[in-house]
């Protein structure tokens, strides 16, 4: 392996949207809508319109600063070039390393214990299994991995279409007549819990470098991702709600197993689907932070060691294998609440920082290929503060 400054641009916007349409979907919505159903009740569809409502400020933000600053450590150089302060942008750098390699242990065990359910195997040798053989694609090439991710992205597609078939053709659930009166304080719990969903259109920037057209194409493939993304959870979340009684979604640890149960089907697809995505969530996030401590090489000297791809195939190898080889270590040591909830905390400050950067360019220069008006970081910001406040408060 000999330093090279730069990762080979390959992707173009249909397969970074399906990147990012696969690491927001992840894993997550397999377990989520029977939380937010606890919480919102027959009203949980309207809990996921107001997450991603709530979610979309930040989304825009991101969406310009990539058209500004298209480089692998985006939120490290946004808030480097925003609130000029390069100890504050390493910290965010390190911290979305952080964060994308617990998250990506988190989703990890949670894939292997979907795959135990079908095939009775030692948890801890799936998931070093599981983690070497994503490693691999990781470092084989981005296009490999991003086309990798797609294909499964596709299959977890799938299978939330079949889940939506299945709860639109069963029989209604009998929570459906008479509709209750919305109970606003129950919803906006749901909302927050929901939000979470939405997590994951900060990993798209970070492949910036590795686009064909990073300024045109960054920004349409982040406000497609999380279109697409929010029709699938509102149509999900109806479908879950209108078949299965509420009390049974809300204590199920396979909300969609159920919906599709309801229509009498075998809910063994239903596990290898979410096998898939859990496989998604662990190759983008392994994906995304590899590159992103491949920035801040270009940024620290004392990281430089990791600014360097591999001359064949155009990847941060050393950095791939680093949050790699933590990953699995986390996934062996800790269980997956305990690393959801450091993930969640750490994302929420740095999208209140990736969101004052925003204000800060702004107010220095409002020129952008792709621009949205001040208010947009003004209120993702103040979101991403409440929420944290919120986190801080209520799970510490």
């Amino acid at each position: 392996m000999r330093d090279e400054a730069h990762l080979k641009r390959r992707l173009g916007p249909w397969l970074m949207t399906g990147y990012g349409v696969g690491v927001m979907v992840g894993a997550g919505i397999y377990v989520l809508v029977g939380a937010v159903a606890a919480q919102a009740g027959i009203w949980a569809p309207l809990a996921f319109v107001l997450a991603g409502l709530i979610a979309a400020p930040s989304a825009l933000s991101y969406a310009e600063l990539s058209s500004r600053i298209p480089e692998a450590a985006g939120e490290a150089a946004y808030v480097e070039e925003g609130l000029r302060s390069h100890a504050l942008a390493l910290i965010v750098g390190l911290g979305i390393v952080v964060a994308g390699t617990v998250s990506a242990a988190a989703v990890l065990r949670g894939g292997a214990g979907y795959l135990t359910l079908l095939v009775p195997l030692p948890v801890e040798g799936v998931m070093i299994a599981f983690g070497l053989a994503l490693i691999g694609v990781a470092c084989l090439g981005v296009l490999e991995s991003v086309g990798l991710a797609a294909a499964l992205t596709l299959v977890e597609v799938v299978g939330l279409a079949l889940v939506i078939w299945a709860g639109l053709s069963a029989d209604p659930s009998p929570d459906l007549t008479p509709l209750p009166a919305p109970h606003w304080a129950g919803i906006a719990a749901a909302a927050s819990l929901a939000f979470f969903a939405f997590i994951g259109f900060e990993d798209m920037v970070n492949m910036s470098e590795e686009m064909r057209d990073p300024i045109r194409d960054m920004p349409r493939a982040i406000l497609a991702a999380l279109a697409i993304t929010a029709v699938l959870y509102l149509t999900v979340s109806y479908a879950a709600v209108r078949a299965v009684p509420l009390a049974d979604l809300a204590r199920s640890e396979q909300p969609l197993a159920l919906v599709w149960q309801s229509a009498g089907h075998a809910p063994g697809i239903l596990a290898a689907i979410a096998v898939a995505a859990a496989l998604n969530g662990v190759l983008a996030q392994v994906v995304m932070a590899a590159r992103v401590l491949f920035g801040l090489g270009r940024r620290s000297p004392a990281l430089s060691v990791f600014h360097q791809a591999h001359p064949r195939f155009g990847t941060p190898v050393l950095a791939t294998l680093l949050c790699g080889v933590a990953m699995i270590a986390l996934a062996l040591a800790a269980p997956v609440e305990q690393l959801a909830g450091i993930t969640s905390k750490v994302l929420l400050g740095v999208f209140l920082l990736v969101n004052l950067s925003l204000v800060a360019l702004k107010s220095r220069s409002d020129y952008a290929p792709f621009k949205v008006p001040m208010a947009v970081p003004v209120v993702g910001a103040l979101v991403a503060g409440a929420a944290l406040i919120a986190a801080l408060g209520g799970f510490s």
